[in-house]
């Protein structure tokens, strides 16, 4: 009896910090095509840079998959994009450090989406930010809705 196939989601994502470094949102838009069921999730961190806040949005979206699934993750991130595609194997080769042996910024989340992108296929798609897509002008909102919440917390 053969597997079943793994499920299609779509996945897409952003990250917000202003100033950078300073307070940080995060969000995503997780997309079931077949059930036409859509997810949206959003934080934010006191303390953070742009590139956190992007990584911590794609961390939350594959965490918040309950089992392998076929991943089309879309991102305005070339940092994200091309750090899972192109980078992170070569990091992983190194020991966790980069062509010139200085250690990968932002270790911990490198390591938690090298976890998390493990019993996936993900397949990876860059948009243009700020371009009109529809998900990651959603995405943008949420994570600065999250960031400015910050600064009306009490």
């Amino acid at each position: 009896m053969a597997a079943p196939a793994p499920s299609h989601v779509e996945l897409f994502t952003d990250g917000s910090c202003r100033p950078n470094p300073g307070p940080g949102g995060w969000a995503y838009v997780l997309r079931h095509p077949a059930s036409g069921k859509t997810q949206e999730r959003s934080g934010a961190a006191p303390e953070a840079t742009n590139q956190r806040m992007e990584l911590q949005a794609v961390i939350e979206g594959l965490a918040a998959l309950r089992r392998p699934s076929a991943v089309d993750l879309t991102s305005d991130s070339q940092y994200v994009l091309r750090g899972l595609r192109d980078w992170m194997p070569r990091w992983k080769a190194r020991g966790w450090r980069k062509a010139d042996n200085k250690p990968v910024e932002n270790l911990d989340l490198w390591q938690r989406l090298d976890e998390l992108v493990a019993p996936h296929d993900v397949r990876f798609h860059w948009i243009k930010g700020h371009s009109g897509h529809p998900e990651n002008e959603r995405c943008d909102e949420l994570a600065n809705a999250a960031r400015e919440s910050l600064a009306h917390a009490p």
